[in-house]
């Protein structure tokens, strides 16, 4: 997001609506096999994949609270601390697979139902808090670690981050009788 232009809150909010009532509806509707079931393009069943989807609002209110920390700290500072965490990005993507094969364990789809709900009323809260220069803060960001990470994001980027990155794996869910 550029700086000039300013975040549409309005619009962050409708997102979080709009994937609040997706997340939840295909919770609803999945059988145990639809979860089961692998996904497209992905090592993920469909259950590890809606907990990872979960989890990128989940990060999100980590990264905005690192961001807080960074936006403090000289840029060199940040510049240096994303470089190194993307010179570990082959690590981290082994990290990143086997936290959702876990994390669907416990955040399985009995629970993650609630967890959204809960993920996204405290991110609708936050940005309704949020100021103008809040939004306009940024920081290095290892963009080898996702694909809609880029070298320096604004608070406003975060907040538009995780529906991308939601969105992006909705397509890769092979629930429902068009898969079977």
């Amino acid at each position: 997001m550029d700086e000039r232009s300013p975040l549409d809150r309005q619009a962050v909010h409708a997102e979080l609506e709009r994937v609040q009532v997706d997340f939840q509806r295909f919770l609803a509707e999945a059988s145990a096999a639809d979860l089961r079931r692998p996904t497209a393009g992905t090592r993920w069943t469909n259950e590890q994949l809606l907990f990872h989807m979960l989890f990128g609002y989940m990060l999100i209110r980590v990264l905005l609270r690192l961001l807080g920390l960074f936006a403090r700290l000289p840029r060199a500072v940040g510049r240096r601390f994303a470089r190194l965490l993307d010179a570990v990005s082959r690590p981290f993507h082994v990290i990143n697979y086997v936290s959702s094969v876990l994390g669907s364990l416990y955040y399985n789809h009995r629970r993650m139902g609630a967890k959204m709900d809960h993920t996204l009323a405290a991110l609708h809260r936050r940005l309704d808090r949020e100021s103008t220069a809040s939004l306009s803060s940024g920081m290095h960001y290892p963009p080898r670690w996702d694909p809609f990470f880029h070298d320096w994001m604004t608070r406003a980027d975060l907040y538009r981050y995780p529906t991308q990155h939601y969105d992006f794996h909705r397509a890769q869910l092979t629930l429902g009788p068009a898969h079977d």
